[in-house]
């Protein structure tokens, strides 16, 4: 909690773009990309289905032989990274995402392609022409697919490679996912299939193909252990971009951290769809691998063209969600098949195993949905959606948050945590044109503000960062806020009355005090010396008086005696408004000379001042009247043999400590009327006084008083 200084009706500039924003890029602008770009996705959906078109004319007969999988299947992923290609060559052709998704996609389309017609021209006796390259391309060249996702993680989102230390790192990372590729093309292909642990189909070897037009002749002995080598330093490739994506999603915010969150659901599906082609045949999961690609290159599409085009935060939730239960469910019913065909054999039939397996999954499945369903959400966006839940917590916090301060700071924690955001700050309007600030976290470098506003009237206003929150509220969100909102203006308007009174309880003391000054000066300096006057020219009356002179000097006598009276009234009377230790001697003098006076032998009495010049009169007489009293104890109840006095600042306040190594303070007991008396002069200042007894004995006395300003009014 810290006070700023009042702040000027400045315009603020507009907030600057995110750095990875990429704005559209003009029609005129880069025409040779945006056409290449095109023939790229063009001759991607075009090879595509050419190699569904060759798959129909090629009996499975044939397909069998080679050994081969339909090309349509290889080819299917390449479209679906076509479209979203199409659409980020369009709007940002210098984008190299762009490139990455449209490339890869054609590689895609073109192995498919290969992998057709290789099957379709091996039927023809001799084979048809481009047989040794479409052979060639799907087992050697086609492995430079590896290359597509290190670059993919590497560049998204804003197109460049990570700098700093971690650029050499992705280079290296590349360089290792390239060794493979590079092996396959130029190891001999026996060495190939021996590593591979598999043999060139004998449809390829009988027919006159040069199964190794690119390769060298490099010894097995050599060879053999390089591809050993290249297969984990491939994995290590793929390992290096995720720790970086990891690295650039834990530094990133606001909307670029919205752009990490879409390549995380495009992982979560790729990783849902993993799980699921473990348990689907063939055909079903090459369409399930289609599907998590294309799914990607949207994710990716949408995460660098337009992230808030839908609510990326509800979207991962449902994926995890719905994902894992779909998980769940097809783990269950084959554990429950497992078993009942286990324990059943063949007594169970499939129609009563699948009942069974509706059965149990209504019993386990129903029940557990809704409880996860909110674990997860509440892990993707923390507790904004169980709004009583927000609005009952922060309720709490304020009743068990004592002061104004602590129920600010209440509020930037409770809203903090409900929306999960790394930051929260609450300004409060103060009485003297400044402002009260209590925060939470770590405060970005832009902000936004959201006001505050208590009946019609702005009284603070609560802090956001930038397309932290509000970007990607939905209305049940935003409803929530505003809610949140109401709070936060009665805890704020309460901090702002409660600072408008102890600002007047301070005003008020301190007038106090300087009246009370103004009091003593004018007793002191103006009746003190009339009466003396008085005094004097009664001695002169006694002195000059010729008859009965017994009697006048009796009367004389007992008028002096009367007006001595009155002036040690006086006297008192300016002692009680203000001790004139404190202007003679300042406080430390005055603090040390009461300890000589209420101490004496064998008791030793330290006095220690630092900072101490200088304050306010209500401050001094206020430390003054607390050292004495707390010394007054000393002697009267702690038999004690050292004490010991220190008066200091902190901060903006005045620390008072008066220790002993006496008896200490029994436990249980009331205390008494002057602790009671510390604490409320403490109080009628703002400030707080403790009395303790520390472990190894004795009393400690120790008060706080607010001191901002200095003092003010005559030293007598």
């Amino acid at each position: 909690m810290h006070t700023q200084a009042p702040v000027t009706g400045r315009a603020t500039p507009p907030e600057a773009p995110s750095p990875t924003e990429p704005k559209p890029e003009p029609r005129d602008a880069a025409p040779g990309l945006r056409l290449l770009g095109w023939l790229v996705v063009a001759v991607t959906v075009a090879a595509a289905a050419g190699a569904a078109l060759l798959d129909v004319l090629t009996p499975a007969a044939a397909r069998e032989a080679a050994a081969a999988t339909p090309g349509w299947t290889v080819g299917l992923p390449g479209v679906g990274l076509a479209v979203p290609a199409a659409l980020l060559l369009r709007r940002v052709p210098r984008h190299a995402v762009s490139w990455v998704l449209g490339l890869t996609g054609l590689l895609w389309a073109l192995d498919g392609l290969a992998q057709s017609w290789l099957t379709f021209a091996v039927r023809h006796d001799p084979p048809l022409a481009g047989a040794t390259a479409s052979f060639w391309f799907v087992n050697r060249f086609g492995a430079w697919l590896l290359l597509g996702l290190p670059l993919l993680l590497l560049l998204y989102p804003d197109g460049r490679l990570p700098t700093g230390r971690w650029r050499p790192v992705a280079v290296l990372s590349l360089a290792s996912t390239a060794l493979l590729p590079t092996l396959l093309m130029v190891v001999p292909s026996e060495i190939a299939d021996a590593r591979a642990g598999s043999r060139v189909p004998e449809v390829f070897r009988d027919l006159d193909l040069d199964l190794d037009p690119t390769s060298l002749p490099l010894p097995g002995a050599i060879a053999l252990p390089l591809l050993r080598l290249a297969f984990p330093v491939a994995v290590l490739g793929v390992v290096v971009p995720v720790a970086v994506v990891v690295g650039r999603y834990r530094r990133s915010g606001g909307e670029d951290r919205r752009r990490m969150r879409w390549l995380l659901w495009a992982a979560v599906i790729d990783l849902l769809v993993m799980v699921a082609i473990l348990f689907l045949p063939g055909d079903e999961a090459s369409f399930g691998l289609s599907l998590a690609v294309t799914l990607t290159g949207a994710a990716v599409a949408v995460g660098v063209l337009q992230p808030q085009a839908v609510d990326v935060d509800r979207l991962l939730g449902a994926t995890l969600v719905y994902g894992g239960l779909a998980v769940g469910v097809v783990l269950l019913d084959l554990a429950v098949l497992g078993a009942a065909g286990a324990l059943l054999g063949d007594a169970l039939g499939e129609r009563d195993a699948t009942l069974l397996t509706l059965l149990l999954v209504a019993v386990v499945y129903v029940p557990l949905r809704d409880p996860l369903w909110r674990l997860v959400r509440r892990w993707v966006l923390g507790e904004r959606e169980d709004p009583y839940r927000v609005v009952s917590g922060l309720a709490e916090r304020l009743e068990r948050s004592d002061g104004a301060e602590e129920q600010l700071m209440a509020v930037a924690a409770g809203i903090a945590e409900a929306f999960r955001v790394p930051y929260v700050g609450v300004e409060v309007d103060s009485a003297d044109g400044g402002r009260l600030v209590a925060e939470h976290g770590t405060r970005p470098a832009v902000v936004t503000p959201l006001p505050i506003a208590y009946r019609g009237e702005q009284v603070g206003r609560l802090l956001l960062p930038r397309d932290g929150v509000r970007a990607h509220l939905v209305t049940r969100g935003e409803r929530l806020l505003a809610d949140v909102v109401r709070q936060a203006a009665a805890a704020a308007r309460a901090g702002s009355l409660a600072a408008q009174v102890q600002a007047s309880r301070e005003s008020l003391v301190t007038a106090r005090e300087e009246e009370r000054r103004r009091l003593r000066r004018d007793l002191h300096d103006g009746l003190g010396p009339s009466l003396g006057a008085v005094v004097l020219r009664i001695d002169t009356a006694r002195n000059l008086a010729a008859t009965r002179p017994d009697d006048a000097d009796r009367l004389l006598r007992q008028a002096r005696d009367d007006v001595a009276a009155a002036l040690a009234d006086v006297r008192r009377l300016v002692h009680d408004l203000r001790p004139p230790a404190l202007d003679d001697l300042g406080l430390a003098g005055a603090v040390r000379q009461q300890a000589e006076r209420l101490l004496a032998p064998p008791v030793t009495v330290t006095v220690d001042a630092d900072g101490v010049a200088d304050l306010p009169a209500a401050v001094e007489v206020a430390a003054y009247r607390i050292a004495s009293e707390a010394l007054a104890n000393v002697a009267r109840h702690a038999a004690a043999s050292r004490a010991r006095v220190r008066l200091s600042r902190a901060g903006g306040d005045l620390v008072v400590e008066v220790a002993d190594d006496g008896v200490g303070i029994p436990p249980g007991r009331a205390a008494g009327v002057g602790l009671v008396s510390l604490r409320e002069r403490a109080a009628e200042l703002g400030g707080h006084c403790t009395v303790s007894c520390p472990p190894e004995g004795g009393t400690r006395v120790r008060a706080v008083l607010p001191a901002q300003g200095g003092g003010s009014g005559d030293r007598a």
